[in-house]
C-alpha cells in the first residue's frame, strides 16, 4: 500500500480527526489519528496490518506483541498476516506486564506491534518487557509514525505511514493559549 492510499483510508474512516488533543505522551496536537476508527472495519485492519507484516517478510519471528489496549487488534492482524501466535502486555500499576497464562521463551524472537507511536514510550516499555523474559525483540512494526524521527528503537522500526503532525509543549501550546477546549481522545 501507498501512502497515499493508507491516509485515504484513515480519511475514509474519519480516524484522522483536528481539533485540540493531548496526547497520551503529554504532548498537544492539533491533529489525532485514532487508530481505533481505523481498526474498527476488520476488512480495513486485515489489509493494513497485512501490509505492515509485509515489511518483516522472511525475517525469523516467532511471536508478535502488542501492548494493550491500543495496540491489540494490529499484532493480532500482524501476527496472522505472518502466520504466529499474538500475545498483549497490560498495564498494571503503571507497568506492562504478562497476564492471562502468556509467556515469552528464552530467546523467542518477538516484534512488537502497535497502533501509533509519537515518542514511543509504550513501544519501549513492550521492548523492555519481552527482554526482562528473556525473549529477542527482532523489530518493531506500527501503522503511523508520528514522532516526526524522534522516536527510536534499537531494532528494525516500520511504519505503514509518517505522519508530520505538530506537537506542542502544553505551556507552549498555542492551542491552549487561543483557550480551545482540550479533547483526551487517547482512550476514548
Amino acid at each position: 500500500m501507498t501512502p497515499q492510499e493508507i491516509t485515504r483510508m484513515m480519511i475514509d474512516a474519519k480516524a484522522l480527526l483536528n481539533g485540540h488533543f493531548q496526547l497520551r505522551s503529554g504532548l498537544h496536537s492539533n491533529q489525532f489519528f485514532q487508530a481505533a476508527l481505523l481498526l474498527q472495519y476488520p476488512d480495513l485492519a486485515e489489509k493494513a496490518c497485512r501490509a505492515l507484516a509485509e515489511k518483516f517478510k522472511g525475517q525469523k519471528i516467532d511471536c508478535v506483541i502488542s501492548p494493550a489496549v491500543g495496540g491489540l487488534i494490529v499484532g493480532q492482524e500482524v501476527a496472522r498476516a505472518l502466520g504466529v501466535r499474538a500475545i498483549f502486555a497490560d498495564k498494571e500499576d503503571g507497568e506492562l506486564v504478562l497476564k492471562r497464562g502468556f509467556s515469552i521463551a528464552p530467546g523467542e524472537k518477538v516484534l512488537v506491534a502497535e497502533d501509533v507511536v509519537t515518542r514511543g514510550g509504550r513501544v519501549q516499555q513492550t521492548m523492555d518487557l519481552v527482554r526482562a523474559h528473556g525473549g529477542d525483540v527482532v523489530g518493531v512494526a506500527v501503522i503511523v509514525d508520528r514522532s516526526g524521527g524522534q522516536a527510536s528503537f534499537d531494532v528494525p522500526h516500520q511504519s505503514l505511514l509518517k505522519l508530520e503532525l505538530a506537537t506542542y509543549e502544553p505551556d507552549a501550546c498555542p492551542l491552549c493559549r487561543e483557550g480551545a477546549s482540550l479533547d483526551r481522545p487517547g482512550s476514548k
